[in-house]
């Protein structure tokens, strides 16, 4: 009898993965998260900077064009700043492939809509990375908040609060060219997602954004107020000029409350109960994993692009100016 090959029990991978960029977030989250997913392969990397891809010795591209033609490629993770979020996934959705884009969608409603189009006509897939839907913490929130755990919701506030100066490698998310606003986009974008799986499509929405501690050329703070057709409101205050950290969630109901907070965190507190439930240590894992599931047919995708336009129409909505009395 011949001894078994480990690597022969391992399942052939069914999806050959580019990824456009490789910044913080990919190096940290995604990489490894297609490394360690059984049925995906890191083919290939598309940077400006060929250097950057030596460690990890797979094909290199300094073009996307030259990428899509290859037809090994059959998913692409865009890792780019937001003003090409909807260019290369259009791209990338016109050349056959599956696309897992970062967030926010886009810079604009128009442009996530674009995205959808695109994706309708190609037959592949499209997803964000809104991982906060695949915490399991905020599963159970789900769960418990339909089965009733603290009557009938009625008011959910989420907060991030950080200190960023504009400067170092991230200084692009202060160029509203580049990274179509402030905390609205970068921070507010993932708890308005967590809002709308929590409670459905996004009815109404008004804001405030302003500038009190920076003055760079994006807002440094935004208040968002989403009202929900279940009669939820759900409130979503991201500041870049705090020296005291935020991440705060917490869900009132007419019989109790829910408490989430740190959001990032494994704690959730209802009435009578209290769970401890981690994040996988790849916040990134468990979204791939996902999507790989969902290009399979074998589960219906957390983080859509259809669910992810919602996020793009509440933000386009929070840009619109509100009107000052002189």
């Amino acid at each position: 009898m011949k001894p078994c090959n480990i690597e022969t029990l391992k399942p052939a991978p069914i999806l050959n993965w580019i990824v456009i960029g490789i910044g913080d977030i990919a190096t940290r989250r995604v990489i490894p998260a297609i490394q360690t997913e059984p049925r995906s392969h890191l083919y290939g990397l598309v940077t400006r900077d060929p250097a950057k891809a030596a460690p990890y010795n797979v094909r290199v591209w300094e073009t996307l064009d030259h990428a899509l033609a290859d037809p090994e490629v059959h998913a692409v993770y865009v890792g780019t700043p937001v003003f090409l979020h909807a260019p290369q996934t259009i791209q990338s959705l016109r050349a056959a492939k599956h696309v897992l884009c970062e967030k926010p969608m886009a810079m604009s409603e128009a442009e996530a809509r674009t995205m959808l189009q695109a994706a309708e006509a190609s037959g592949k897939t499209v997803g964000v990375a809104y991982y906060r839907r695949s915490y399991p913490k905020v599963q159970r929130a789900k769960q418990l908040l339909e089965a009733g755990a603290i009557g009938k919701p009625v008011l959910a506030e989420l907060t991030s609060h950080a200190w960023f100066d504009g400067q170092g490698s991230r200084s692009w998310l202060v160029d509203p060219a580049k990274a179509g606003g402030g905390p609205l986009f970068d921070v507010a974008s993932h708890r308005i997602d967590v809002l709308n799986f929590l409670f459905g499509e996004p009815m109404q929405v008004s804001a405030q954004l302003s500038n009190v501690v920076h003055h760079y050329a994006v807002e440094d703070n935004a208040t968002v107020m989403i009202e929900y057709a279940s009669g939820v409101r759900g409130m979503v205050d991201v500041r870049w000029h705090s020296k005291v950290a935020r991440d705060e969630c917490r869900i009132r109901g007419t019989e109790g409350e829910m408490e989430l907070s740190p959001l990032n965190g494994p704690d959730l507190i209802y009435p009578g109960a209290q769970e401890k439930l981690p994040p996988h240590p790849n916040l990134h894992y468990p979204m791939l994993e996902n999507f790989v599931d969902a290009v399979e047919g074998k589960a219906p995708l957390l983080a859509s692009g259809a669910s992810s336009f919602w996020t793009a129409w509440v933000t386009e909505r929070a840009r619109q100016k509100p009107e000052i009395r002189s």
